[in-house]
């Protein structure tokens, strides 16, 4: 049976140090989900010795299971080698083990009863030491790795430009399983077209090469010849064939300025892919429940700011309550979004020609207010319950709307790609400070490459963080007018 690609990796690393430590992480997770619930079920009995037997075997099996369910989560993969924290991954596999064992415990009668309140505690206290335990291993892992220490140690063969964009890559990348530990090319320095990195030593020729691999200094060969040397490629294969060492040929790393890093194959061929479609699958229905369950209790929770709001619109200056402007949203298609208005009616700014600024003579003293905390977007809540806009994605803008009098979409190439998911109230580019006026060409590529960052992330668990972050973002950002 042929692996996945990063299953090939990681099968071609040392095994002895890939076996001792997943076996020792599997018996710290078993003592992590164990010990607590022992020691907590003990500690709030009155007889800690009576129920000693009962609670022995709930811990037991939280340890069981646990090991089980993280394997099933794929705590125990090339991840766990990583620089990933792991802490959502850990929350759920810990949250699905922690229900099994609930169902266990109220199906099986050989266990007594057990408060609410231990159990808690059990829960809340090995999900603490989980994440504790990533975060040492972590730190164990930096420091192996700024020793100059893999479990699998690679070198580069010919130092080319696709070699140098490859080694930036894996650098901003590392992890304890695979680190260049130098680089293999039969030029010397001063014929090579750039610099190498100075943390990658030159180890020599090809003859430096093969005496590494037969000392077990090297493990993996990573081939950058360019594609038109097939002649040098292929003898070099077929040298390298006969040595006990992984060989990956390094693709054009050029492609990975627009491809997803991920392969699919077609006809047996494997193909980057370069775009598809954000939030498929179950997504969409997800990010829709999300928005009408979160609109439909802002707008009951807010209804009465909002009224207030509107009677001191009305109060202060002729005109309609609410602003209507035709802005940009999903799929490039034009919606209608709905603000409280801040601006004198005889003056507003159907299109967006002109930019809000400082002490804007057509903003109202209650505009102002309202625009400064981001009040006046608070009827955009409608736009979500009604299904043109959604509670988090990129901020839609009106038509004619321009940085440094150029128009967004001819500013920035990739402008346009922010539609391919609905506008939203808040978004990642404003709470991480892009919000308010765009008056540079900098300014509106900034919100452009957080707006795609989010598309190509998405997840519920990163809107939530959004829009946890956004009341400290607006009441902190100086560039609202």
């Amino acid at each position: 049976m042929r692996l996945p690609f990063s299953s090939t990796l990681f099968a071609f690393a040392r095994p002895t140090a890939i076996r001792y430590t997943i076996v020792m992480a599997r018996l710290a997770h078993f003592a992590i989900a164990a010990a607590p619930g022992f020691a907590i079920l003990s500690w709030m009995q009155a007889d800690p010795f009576a129920q000693a037997g009962h609670h022995l075997a709930l811990s037991f099996i939280a340890g069981l299971l646990c090991v089980l369910v993280f394997n099933t989560f794929d705590m125990y993969g090339r991840d766990m080698f990583s620089n990933l924290l792991l802490i959502r991954r850990t929350f759920f596999a810990w949250s699905t083990t922690f229900g099994l064992l609930m169902t266990l415990h109220q199906l099986s009668r050989f266990i007594s009863p057990t408060s609410p309140q231990a159990l808690v505690l059990w829960y809340l206290l090995s999900f603490g030491l989980f994440a504790l335990s990533r975060l040492v291993m972590l730190s164990f892992f930096q420091r192996r790795i700024r020793a100059g220490h893999f479990i699998q140690r690679s070198v580069i063969v010919g130092m080319t430009e696709n070699a140098m964009r490859l080694a930036e890559q894996i650098h901003h990348r590392a992890d304890v399983i695979s680190g260049l530990i130098g680089y293999i090319d039969d030029r010397r320095s001063h014929r090579l077209h750039e610099a190498p990195p100075v943390a990658l030593p030159r180890l020599g020729d090809i003859g430096a090469l093969e005496q590494l691999i037969r000392d077990g200094r090297v493990d993996q060969v990573l081939v950058a010849l360019p594609a038109q040397a097939q002649d040098r490629n292929e003898a070099l294969a077929q040298r390298l064939r006969r040595l006990p060492v992984q060989v990956l040929l390094i693709p054009d790393m050029t492609t990975f300025r627009f491809a997803h890093r991920r392969m699919v194959p077609m006809g047996g061929v494997p193909m980057f892919v370069v775009a598809e479609p954000p939030l498929q699958g179950w997504s969409p229905l997800y990010k829709r429940c999300e928005d009408i369950v979160l609109s439909g209790v802002a707008l009951l929770a807010l209804s009465p700011l909002m009224l207030l709001i509107a009677l001191a619109v009305k109060l202060e200056s002729r005109g309609p309550v609410l602003f209507r402007q035709k802005r940009y949203g999903y799929n490039h298609r034009l919606i209608e979004v709905y603000k409280f208005r801040s601006m004198h009616h005889h003056l507003r700014d159907e299109h967006a020609d002109r930019q809000t600024g400082r002490d804007d003579p057509r903003v109202t003293r209650v505009g102002r207010f309202i625009r400064k905390t981001s009040l006046d977007e608070l009827p955009q809540l409608f736009n979500v319950l009604g299904g043109s806009m959604s509670m988090v994605g990129p901020r839609p803008h009106a038509t004619a709307t321009k940085a440094a009098n150029v128009l967004f979409e001819d500013a920035v190439e990739e402008y346009v790609a922010r539609h391919r998911v609905k506008p939203g109230i808040t978004g990642l580019a404003q709470v991480n400070g892009y919000r308010g006026e765009t008056d540079t060409v900098e300014k509106i590529q900034k919100r452009v490459e957080y707006d795609l960052e989010y598309i190509e992330n998405w997840s519920l668990w990163l809107d939530l963080s959004i829009l946890l972050r956004t009341i400290p973002a607006v009441l902190s950002a100086e560039a609202a007018y």
